[in-house]
């Protein structure tokens, strides 16, 4: 039985797996079935995603290049009575991924907003990481230019651990920096390819990680689990 708050919901936040197809949810799989329009970060890559499952909704691209031009559009669908569902290329929508702005219009329009719990790539590797997690620091993708270093510098005396987003050919020069700024023994994690066949957890100082990817090519999707300053 469906309960009155799942009843009323209209835009729906579901997270897709980071990786292995399995981890997608019963839940998850139904509330696309219903939806009468799905938000898709790159609706190539949910077709695919669909197909396996064998859901046939109506997509709609949405992404961080023309959010900001159909989210009336969309919260105008939503105030007509349509279930829209909200799903990402991979992970939670919103984390490092459209999805904070129609969430947000969509309150401000009176509209209810749930998010399913599921896949993300950040809890999986802070928790496999050895380091503590009763208290972390989220701080997804830095700034590739201007204020990374300024960020980088605010962040040397933060206590909890941090998590950081960041793309292959980036990686090295990452490890480097945070050598530069944390110290070489600060204790990292590196992760890559969470939840897909090549999974893999480097762990150690920054110094011995750095290594590593200096000698092994980075290759997949990274994150960065990094010690707080009173673990150096």
């Amino acid at each position: 039985m469906k309960i009155y708050a799942e009843l009323c919901t209209m835009l729906t936040i579901v997270p897709t797996p980071v990786g292995n197809l399995e981890d997608i949810t019963m839940r998850a799989l139904r509330v696309l079935r219903e939806a009468d329009l799905i938000l898709a970060e790159d609706t190539r890559t949910s077709g695919l995603l669909l197909k396996h499952f064998d859901i046939h909704r109506p997509m709609l691209s949405y992404h961080k290049f023309n959010e900001h031009q159909t989210v009336q559009h969309i919260v105008q669908r939503l105030l007509a009575g349509e279930q829209v569902a909200v799903i990402s290329d991979a992970g939670t929508p919103g984390i490092s991924d459209p999805g904070f702005l129609v969430a947000r219009e969509a309150i401000r329009a009176g509209v209810e907003v749930s998010c399913l719990p599921g896949a993300t790539a950040c809890i999986p590797a802070l928790v496999a990481s050895g380091l503590p997690c009763d208290k972390f620091c989220f701080e997804g993708f830095l700034p590739q230019k201007k204020g990374r270093q300024s960020r980088l510098q605010q962040l040397a005396e933060e206590p909890r651990t941090m998590v950081f987003y960041e793309s292959p050919h980036r990686v090295v020069k990452a490890l480097q920096q945070f050598t530069e700024v944390f110290g070489p023994e600060r204790p990292a994690a590196v992760c890559r390819e969470i939840s897909k066949l090549h999974e893999e957890i480097v762990r150690g100082s920054l110094t011995e990680c750095l290594a590593h990817f200096t000698a092994h090519e980075p290759r997949g999707e990274f994150v960065i689990v990094l010690g707080g300053k009173d673990d150096g």
